[in-house]
């Protein structure tokens, strides 16, 4: 007999697993974009890591404790806030980019190292390249990786809640 789809989001070492998962591979994504690819990344687009960095951990406890009802439900309902802080930031960066409000105003990249020198100043200028926050480096579907961010968080949370919310896995 097929496990149902309700059944599944009961299983809340599974959700773990798939959240987890999902959360691994798309910053390795990001990382591969940034150190495969050559694509820099902007404040707000590290700013947007630090979620999965708190997610991945978090995952691996909740799948670690998933036979302990309560904790297994209240990490997975902690792994659903993450994302929808993760989700939140992704909404405020694609509108930075699409020009739907400002930006912070040091969303230039990050400062470079103070110079010793005239001459190691002039070459930072020559080396240094600053990412702007408001222009999207790369779009798949009219999405920029922050709006592909939103999109996946807002469904990593909402796999989260809902399984949360739901009773322990009958078996």
């Amino acid at each position: 007999m097929t496990a149902s789809p309700v059944d599944l989001l009961r299983d809340r070492r599974l959700v773990a697993l798939l959240i987890t998962l999902v959360a691994g591979a798309t910053i390795a994504t990001a990382l591969v974009f940034q150190y495969g690819l050559g694509y820099l990344p902007c404040a707000l687009c590290l700013l947007q890591r630090w979620p999965y960095y708190v997610a991945l951990p978090l995952g691996l406890v909740a799948i670690a404790l998933s036979g302990r009802p309560a904790a297994g439900r209240g990490l997975v309902a902690l792994l659903g806030l993450v994302f929808v802080v993760s989700a939140g930031l992704g909404i405020y960066h694609a509108g930075v980019e699409w020009d739907f409000w400002l930006g912070p105003a040091d969303c230039g990249g990050a400062a470079a190292p103070a110079a010793a020198s005239m001459d190691d100043f002039l070459a930072q200028l020559d080396t240094v390249r600053v990412v702007s926050c408001t222009d999207a480096a790369w779009r798949f579907l009219g999405l920029s990786m922050a709006g592909w961010n939103a999109v996946i968080s807002a469904g990593l949370a909402m796999i989260a809640f809902a399984s949360a919310a739901m009773g322990a896995r009958r078996t």
